[in-house]
This record gives structure tokens, sequence and C-alpha cells, in this order.
């Protein structure tokens, strides 16, 4: 039984670290048909700019307390303005040419795992996280990483956030219109192009909140972490549905639990492999996923 828990818990503290990053790739190519393969780089910007600040270059920011909150606002927010600048400076100028958007986010994952081994080397840096959050607690005989709930916590929050912008917010109404028709919000007198850049911003700080989260979670960080959660991300996005928030989470729970599982009463690295067989099976009996809408 207190196996049972612990591997249930740990996988959804894995599928809450799995929507953090997917919730924002959903948000931009659900909304902005934008295919960002340079969100993994934003997570990784995330990830070392909470490690810095938590080292004890910020002032303030430190490894503990409320310290720590700053680091990982730090980070958050230093994803957040990554992503403003990637939309402005490139994906701007391509929203109508769709294959040469996929060629330079490509071109930017790569750069930037490149560029963050450049500066600090390519080894995986131990990750300053507080020690309140380094512990375990008891639960039906089961000893439980407090950091798993801290980021089910955050995917809720995160969760709930994004389901009230989109539709409870004028941005978000505007955002999903100007998806529809972008000419005639355009013609009303409203500046698409600001929601769109907004939208890039609130999935940039997504991803870059998991990487600071996801520190947590492996106890380090290095330059290829954005890239290989990219790749489960991409999974809960189609498993969800394209565009489907609600979907990405509901995704994300179900490829948590099954990898934690798989891993445990099979061979390990077989969770990986039980991951894609059960994309292949939902994607033969629900095509459009598990929502298949924006919600």
């Amino acid at each position: 039984m207190s196996t049972v828990v612990l591997l249930a818990l740990t996988g959804l503290g894995l599928g809450a670290l799995y929507f953090l990053v997917a919730s924002g790739l959903s948000l931009i190519f659900g909304l902005m048909d934008v295919l960002n393969f340079a969100h993994g780089a934003l997570l990784s910007i995330g990830a070392y700019g909470t490690w810095w600040a938590a080292s004890g270059h910020l002032p303030a920011a430190g490894s503990g307390g409320f310290g720590f909150v700053l680091a990982v606002a730090f980070g958050t927010a230093t994803g957040a303005l990554a992503a403003v600048l990637l939309e402005l400076a490139l994906i701007r100028p391509l929203y109508a040419r769709p294959r040469e958007q996929v060629l330079a986010t490509v071109g930017i994952g790569l750069a930037v795992p490149a560029l963050l081994s450049a500066i600090w080397g390519a080894d995986a840096r131990p990750f300053p996280g507080p020690r309140a959050l380094s512990g375990t607690f008891g639960l039906l005989g089961a000893q439980i990483p407090v950091n798993r709930l801290v980021l089910t916590g955050a995917a809720l929050v995160v969760l709930a956030a994004l389901k009230l912008f989109l539709g409870g917010t004028r941005h978000g109404l505007v955002v999903r219109a100007g998806v529809e028709d972008r000419a005639m919000v355009t013609a009303l007198g409203i500046d698409v192009r600001r929601a769109f850049t907004l939208v890039f911003a609130i999935g940039g700080a997504a991803a870059a909140l998991a990487g600071a989260l996801g520190g947590l979670y492996f106890g380090s960080v290095d330059p290829g972490q954005g890239t290989s959660l990219l790749i489960f991300a991409f999974v809960v996005v189609v498993m969800g549905g394209m565009g489907s928030i609600t979907g990405a989470a509901l995704a994300s729970v179900a490829v948590g639990l099954v990898q934690q599982f798989a891993n445990y009463y099979t061979t390990t690295g077989l969770g990986d492999l039980a991951v894609v067989v059960l994309l292949a099976a939902l994607l033969l009996a629900r095509p459009r996923g598990l929502t298949g809408r924006l919600a």
C-alpha cells in the first residue's frame, strides 16, 4: 500500500511538472498556431535564472524561505522576458510563414543550451533549494517528498489562472477572437499584436516556472533539461487535444502516473515506452485527444 501511495504522489508531482511545461506550449500552439520548438529553451532560461539568483548572486534572494521565492520569481520573470523578445524579434515577422517559424524556433532551441553550456559548463549544477522543501512527510506509511506537493500546488494555481485568463478576462477574449478572425478584431480598433505578445509572455513564464521548480524535482539544473522535458510536453499537448488547457492537465496526470508505475514495476526506462504506447492508443481511439477543444 505504501509503495502505491508513494508512486501515485510522485507520479502526480511529475505530471504537475509536465503540465507546467505543456500549459504554455498548449497556449501558444492552440491559440496562435505557432509550433514553438524554443519552448524548452525558455524552461532552461528559467531554471538557470532561478539557480543563479538562489546561489547568492541576486541581493535578497537565496536558497531559504522568502529568498527562494524571490529567486523563483526572478527566474520566471526572466523566462517571460525572453519569450517576449522571442515573439517580437523572431516570431512576429513569421506569423504567415509557418515553415520558417519551425526552423527559427528549432535554431533557438539548439542555440540557448549551447550558450548556457558555454557560460556555466555542460555539467549539471546542484540546485540550492530551501531545506524545508528537501524533506519528506508521512502518508499511509509512505514517505513523500515535500517538493512533489509544491509542484502539484503550483500546477493547480497555473491551471486556474490560465482558465480565468482565457474565459474571464478581456485580453483572453481578444486573443481567442483574434485567432478566429484577426482582420475583424483589428477593424474594431483592437491591437491583436499586443495580445499575442501577452500570450507568449504567459507561456514563457509557465515554462520558466517549470524550470525553476524542476530544479527542486531533479535536484540540479543542466543545459539540456528543457530539451528533454519538451518532448514529454509535446506528448501531453497532443494527448490532451490541441489547445486544450484542461486536456493538457488530464494528460499530464496520465503520463506522470504511467511513467512512474511502469518504471517501478518493469525495467527502468520502459516508462517512456509505456507513454508512447498510451499516446498511440489514445490517438487511435480519440484522434483529437482527450478534449480536442480550448477550455
